[in-house]
């Protein structure tokens, strides 16, 4: 991806070297939340209590955050996405009549409190909205490239993109269409959640490749990275078996297929998952 020497976003918080308290259920995790969460559920358990086990107590340290040079370019990397996000999704919703209010990014490192509960870098990227905000310690990019085998700095767009999916999600009501009755989100409404942000990821790659930024080989990596975070392929690969009612994010298959639509379409229409019987 071209996007050394552009425009950075101003929505960028920076809270790393400090801790965060707390906690409760998250939504919206990544894709070390999906792995996390999958074995707690299976196991009958309780994530929030999870959560709680990966978060650390605030130690009020005020000195600032001494970053590698690595930490800077990604800082720099996940700010011009973000900021392609915002150019997007701006006018997507003009065209619909409607106002884009830009997300903050939060980048933190061990743990993090936010609106919905604190968490650990060991959920992954994830979207709170309670606060409109988007968290994400930038240690993860080291594990797309050694866990799930998805290198490349578009894999690494794809997951900021599906995070602010999300957060367009709760703008357009689709988080409070999934709640039941109970205020709950339920297994199968989760999956479409979580494909439908596929698919809004998409539509910004689409919009990316318009705006000349995609480079040879983006595309790959973007698919190859929804691919590895697929809820079989987390199964098979950390419990040895696949158990479909116990998916949360949706297959590598429908993940792939979903963020692919959004990236032919382009447009918001498409990705209504609520209204479709084949995911």
């Amino acid at each position: 991806m071209k996007w050394q020497g552009r425009r950075g976003s101003a929505n960028v918080e920076d809270r790393r070297g400090r801790g965060g308290g707390g906690g409760r259920t998250l939504i919206g995790g990544g894709a070390a939340g999906t792995i996390i969460l999958l074995v707690v559920l299976l196991l009958g358990g309780n994530p929030g209590e999870l959560l709680n086990s990966f978060t650390a107590t605030d130690t009020g340290t005020t000195a600032p955050y001494q970053e590698t040079q690595e930490e800077k370019q990604l800082a720099q990397f996940v700010s011009v996405v973000l900021a392609d996000t915002e150019e997007v999704w701006t006018e997507l919703f003009r065209e619909q009549g409607l106002e884009y209010k830009e997300p903050v990014l939060v980048l933190y490192t061990g743990s993090v409190q936010s609106a919905c509960g604190a968490a650990g870098a060991a959920v992954g990227p994830f979207y709170c909205p309670g606060d409109h905000k988007l968290y994400i310690d930038l240690s993860f990019y080291e594990d797309l490239r050694q866990k799930y085998d998805a290198p490349g700095d578009f894999a690494m767009a794809y997951v900021i993109a599906h995070e602010v999916g999300h957060h367009v999600q709760t703008l357009l009501g689709s988080m409070e269409k999934a709640k039941s009755r109970s205020g709950k989100i339920t297994n199968e409404n989760s999956v479409r959640l979580e494909l439908q942000a596929d698919y809004l990821a998409g539509v910004w790659a689409h919009h990316a490749r318009n705006m000349n930024v995609l480079e040879e080989g983006d595309l790959d990596e973007a698919l190859n990275a929804a691919s590895a975070v697929g809820d079989d392929t987390l199964q098979k690969k950390y419990q040895g078996e696949v158990m479909p009612e116990t998916f949360t994010h949706g297959t590598s298959e429908q993940r792939k297929r979903w963020f692919y639509k959004g990236y032919e379409s382009g447009t918001i229409e498409g990705g209504d998952t609520f209204q479709t019987d084949r995911l």
